[in-house]
């Protein structure tokens, strides 16, 4: 069992950055591959980044490939995300999640965080 809590979510203008968060705690932090999805209003949740159990390996959508950086501290059981050159349309509720995989399938991670809300303005 795994529990995820967000932070570091806000309003921010369009070309600024700011970096999430995902604290976790629970058993066995750096045996979980972990990702980032994002949801915005009426839309399906989306896949943003993800990460391997050592950090070997990362993964983009291609809508924030080249913007985005995940990265993971094993010792501190936290997971982040570095958000450059933001734009409007990154705007949504951000996720982490953890999964036993390394996946950017929705349907492949068991556990979730409460959400943190990013706002973009133009």
């Amino acid at each position: 069992q795994v529990q995820l809590v967000e932070s570091g979510g806000g309003l921010v203008q369009a070309g600024g950055s700011l970096r999430l968060f995902c604290a976790a705690s629970g058993r066995a932090f750096s045996s979980y591959g972990l990702g980032w999805f994002r949801q915005a209003p009426g839309k399906e949740r989306e896949f943003v980044a993800a990460i391997r159990r050592n950090g070997g390996n990362t993964d983009y959508a291609d809508s924030v490939k080249g913007r985005f950086i995940i990265s993971r501290d094993n010792v501190k059981n936290t997971v982040y995300l570095q958000m450059n050159s933001l734009k409007p349309e990154d705007t949504a509720l951000y996720y982490c999640a953890a999964s036993q995989y390394y996946s950017r399938l929705y349907g492949d991670y068991d556990y979730w965080g409460q959400g943190t809300q990013v706002t973009v303005s133009s």
